[in-house]
């Protein structure tokens, strides 16, 4: 009788096993799509980080939007130059022009900066630490927990007395960083040279205010912006306009520099 049922099973299960396997090579043949030639060969072509550093989820999803879409070929941040050629050979087009994307920290205070921090003994999270009042004075500034560090898989970004630090030499411009801070302190914005000017400050308050909580924040007081064209004031914080930074004479930015009181206007970039 054990010998009965166990072949029974086992038969059932071969039969079973067989209508399956015709179940799914129907539906292989009746719902396959067939995959432009162009998709996969661009997929080849990039370096399957998968870091969304092109502002796609990931290879895949940018390889189908340059093929379909005619999205830029040069986007891919970790595969550079070399991808971005092969990437337009495949299509027959141009490169273009290849702007660096990479990330500026607009904070620049260190601990012994800070006013009002107070003694957190929550989780160690800035997530967590976000969503408790008082902290620190500056409610717009870096919290220094490190999710940021944790996030980025190139060792380009480390926490140096309380606050975010971005290794440029390091960083491919991935954007990780950006997506997982909650106060959005880091920003990814276009280097068109190694380095670039910033206000490497978030705090949108009156000066007065400012000064209460920060002792390098900036205090609005507009002056740079009398000495350059490329910085606006929008506010109560100085923005410099990057698609202009090339154009604009070096001596006005050096004047801009020099105008700043709390010496907010900084060179940052590649070493």
């Amino acid at each position: 009788m054990t010998l009965v049922t166990i072949g029974l099973a086992a038969g059932t299960m071969f039969v079973m096993a067989i209508i399956m396997s015709y179940i799914l090579g129907w539906a292989n043949k009746t719902f396959h799509v067939d995959v432009d030639p162009k998709v996969e060969a661009v997929l080849d072509a990039l370096p399957g980080a998968n870091c969304g550093g092109c502002g796609f989820v990931g290879c895949s999803e940018y390889a189908v939007a340059v093929v379909l879409e005619n999205m830029a070929v040069n986007k891919c941040p970790v595969g550079g130059e070399n991808c971005s050629a092969a990437i337009a050979d495949i299509m027959g087009v141009e490169v273009g022009e290849a702007v660096s994307l990479r990330p500026v920290v607009y904070c620049r205070a260190s601990y012994s900066d800070r006013l009002g921090r107070t003694d957190y003994r929550g989780e160690q999270k800035c997530a967590a630490a976000n969503l408790v009042a008082g902290v620190q004075g500056c409610t717009y500034g870096c919290l220094g927990f490190g999710e940021c560090v944790e996030e980025c898989d190139y060792d380009a970004i480390h926490i140096i007395d309380g606050l975010a630090t971005i290794d440029y030499d390091k960083c491919i411009g991935c954007g990780a960083c950006a997506k997982i801070c909650p106060r959005n302190v880091i920003s990814i914005e276009p280097f068109r040279e190694d380095k670039i000017l910033v206000s490497p400050c978030s705090n949108k308050d009156k000066a007065k205010d400012v000064k209460s909580v920060c002792n390098v924040g900036c205090i609005g007081c507009s002056a740079c912006t009398r000495a350059s064209e490329i910085i606006t004031m929008k506010d109560n914080l100085p923005v410099v306009d990057f698609d202009k930074y090339s154009e604009e004479p070096m001596e006005n930015i050096i004047k801009a520099m020099e105008k700043c009181k709390p010496k907010c206007l900084e060179f940052i970039g590649k070493k």
